[in-house]
């Protein structure tokens, strides 16, 4: 009998410093209402959903996420938003960078790249996760936009053999000066 590849869900993101992710963090806390925050070391923006593929794959991100190097990118997250079904409450640039949208379609084509179906195309919501289980946000906008000069990319794997739970850092790649 052929021994079953290990199963892998992950995904491509980018990774806040630490004093970005203490900024978001404190600010799911403060959003309050129904929900709970998401966890401070759970923070990040999806480039690509891999989703749960065979280690064979995941393997195969992991060696290439170098390819995705570019210069920093420079965010201001400064739109509060929901998402409905899954009951998220989440932060994003009100208007994408250029430079943002061209690294999540790089991903995209480095997940087909590898094997992997990333489902069919649709529009790249650039968000970071505050709150789930949570009610739409009170406005949507904050004040004071929070800055995130984004400058490591990494490969999640969330839980184990396929099934979700904590966050491991599978491969890194700094951004680089370009």
């Amino acid at each position: 009998m052929v021994e079953q590849p290990e199963a892998r869900r992950v995904f491509l993101a980018l990774w806040p410093d630490e004093g970005t992710r203490e900024a978001l963090h404190r600010l799911g806390r403060s959003l309050g209402g129904d929900g709970r925050p998401v966890p401070r070391d759970h923070l990040h923006l999806t480039l690509a959903f891999a989703g749960t593929v065979p280690a064979r794959q995941a393997d195969c991100l992991a060696s290439r996420i170098p390819e995705l190097a570019c210069a920093p990118l420079e965010l201001a997250l400064d739109r509060l938003g929901h998402f409905a079904r899954p009951r998220i409450t989440w932060i994003g640039p009100g208007e994408p960078p250029a430079d943002l949208l061209a690294l999540a379609d790089r991903a995209h084509a480095l997940c087909r790249e590898c094997g992997i179906d990333t489902g069919p195309p649709r529009p790249f919501r650039p968000h970071v996760s505050l709150r789930r289980h949570a009610a739409p946000p009170a406005r949507e906008r904050i004040e004071q936009p929070l800055r995130w000069r984004a400058d490591t990319i990494v490969l999640i794997e969330s839980g184990r053999n396929g099934h979700p739970g904590p966050y491991r850092i599978l491969a890194r790649t700094p951004v680089t000066a370009g």
